[in-house]
């Protein structure tokens, strides 16, 4: 399966807390392979083959944010 890139832009995101939040549970989604979290940019940039959107969405909220 072909390896994709999803970007998103979560606000509210202020420290190294708040990035090791959504890195794990961006992470812990089926496909992903990497997740990079940029706090100045407030870009998460993931990696992965298969990866669902919603599923991204749906783990960043859980870490208590909003993707844009």
């Amino acid at each position: 399966m072909e390896t994709h890139e999803l970007e998103y832009v979560v606000a509210g995101m202020t420290c190294d807390h708040c990035k090791t939040a959504v890195a794990e549970e961006v992470g812990r989604v089926e496909g992903v392979d990497s997740v990079d979290v940029d706090l100045e940019t407030k870009l998460v940039q993931v990696r992965g083959a298969g990866v669902s959107d919603d599923a991204v969405r749906e783990a960043i909220r859980e870490a208590g944010y909003e993707a844009a």
